[in-house]
């Protein structure tokens, strides 16, 4: 069980990239943010997010690294392609004891003052559920610096479950959602993901 590991340190990897190796998607896609194509008709994307005509989810190895991003309704994200999956981050996961674990999230290369969440998910047979990190959805928050970085130290218990993902999710409408992610690919999109031993 990882509550009996005194300390693991894991690495935050582009959730485009992360989502279209788990799904078997070539080329990869980011299925949350989007990019103009004036060719690209209204349509549905690979998580079920409607796009209008003219943009469509971001190629994460073709598109070009100064092409913005946008929403699924043409929002502006106020940050290129090559910016967003520049992103890094580690999660460290101390056991407190059986029950409890510390959790210290760092990231670097964010929105500039970007409002973010943690979540993490677990998967049904019906569909993947995401939860709060905190359970709560009060303590899992956090803004980023002006140089795009953000710590955050969240509490979790139960412990998290082995193989479970925690997500950073970006708040494009600046505002965080309790216990909703928000609106995925319209005010909220998945921008780091990384997952637990098992």
């Amino acid at each position: 069980m990882l509550a009996l590991i005194a300390s693991v340190t894991l690495t935050f990897f582009p959730y485009g990239s992360f989502f279209s190796n788990d799904s078997d998607i070539a080329p990869p896609v980011d299925p949350q943010v989007f990019v103009k194509d004036e060719a690209a008709p209204a349509g549905v994307g690979p998580q079920s997010i409607a796009h209008e005509a003219g943009y469509r989810p971001a190629l994460v190895q073709s598109d070009p690294a100064s092409a913005p991003l946008f929403s699924a309704h043409g929002a502006p994200l106020g940050i290129t392609l090559g910016q967003w999956i520049g992103a890094t981050g580690t999660l460290e996961i101390v056991a407190l004891n059986a029950n409890a674990q510390s959790v210290v999230v760092h990231c670097e290369g964010l929105s500039p003052y970007g409002a973010y969440s943690l979540f993490t998910s677990r998967s049904d047979p019906q569909a993947t559920v995401f939860t709060p990190l905190d359970g709560s959805g009060t303590g899992n928050s956090f803004v980023a610096d002006a140089g795009g970085s953000g710590t955050l130290t969240v509490l979790v218990s139960p412990p998290l479950a082995p193989a479970s993902t925690i997500v950073v999710v970006f708040h494009s409408d600046g505002e965080t959602h309790g216990m909703s992610r928000g609106a995925i690919g319209i005010t909220s999109h998945n921008q780091l993901v990384a997952r637990v031993p098992r």
